[in-house]
């Protein structure tokens, strides 16, 4: 969404799906890196040396109706002892049990919405915690959801099946209200 984009100073480094640096024409960002799947990126930060890895989702590559040979990824993000999933858009797929090679996964944002009835895109939140645990995860962050309506499950139905899924372990759940914070312990 190239009006979020426009927020971000025009140092920001970009890291996005292969053939997608065409999408950000009439941005004002100089630095961006296309990522295909296995490929990673290291940054020099303040914070210290990032990895970013792209790894396999379950989605589809276009972005309109006519588009359809674009890439899309999850990505770990790793620096020091840490690990971040980013998923992504993503439907079911066994690909996250590779993630566990890198090492413990601290938290994994996961997409929990637009599943109805984007099955084949997009999965459930019960789904989004079986990923997230075959990974490792052991905290998880919910998007994608309460938003805006972007498929026919009502608003706050996707939060809520998250939650009840995960009622025997609600510590792992790193933010339940849009705008909360969490910290790592």
């Amino acid at each position: 969404d190239l009006r979020t984009l426009r927020c971000f100073d025009e140092s920001t480094r970009v890291i996005t799906a292969r053939a997608t640096r065409d999408l950000l024409k009439g941005t004002r960002f100089p630095y961006i890196t296309e990522l295909d799947w296995g490929q990673s990126k290291s940054l020099s930060t303040a914070a210290g040396e990032i990895e970013i890895t792209a790894f396999s989702v379950k989605h589809w590559g276009a972005r309109t109706q006519r588009d359809t040979y674009r890439g899309y990824n999850g990505y770990l993000i790793e620096r020091s002892d840490h690990r971040i999933i980013f998923a992504g858009d993503t439907a079911m797929t066994e690909n996250f049990a590779a993630l566990r090679r890198h090492g413990p996964i601290d938290i994994a944002i996961m997409s929990i919405g637009a599943y109805n009835p984007w099955i084949h895109s997009h999965c459930t939140p019960e789904q989004a915690i079986e990923m997230a645990n075959a990974a490792g995860a052991c905290f998880i962050v919910p998007v994608h959801h309460q938003t805006f309506r972007l498929s026919l499950e009502p608003l706050g139905e996707p939060i809520e099946r998250f939650q009840t899924a995960l009622s025997k372990t609600p510590e792992r759940v790193a933010l339940r209200e849009i705008g909360e914070t969490f910290v790592l312990p």
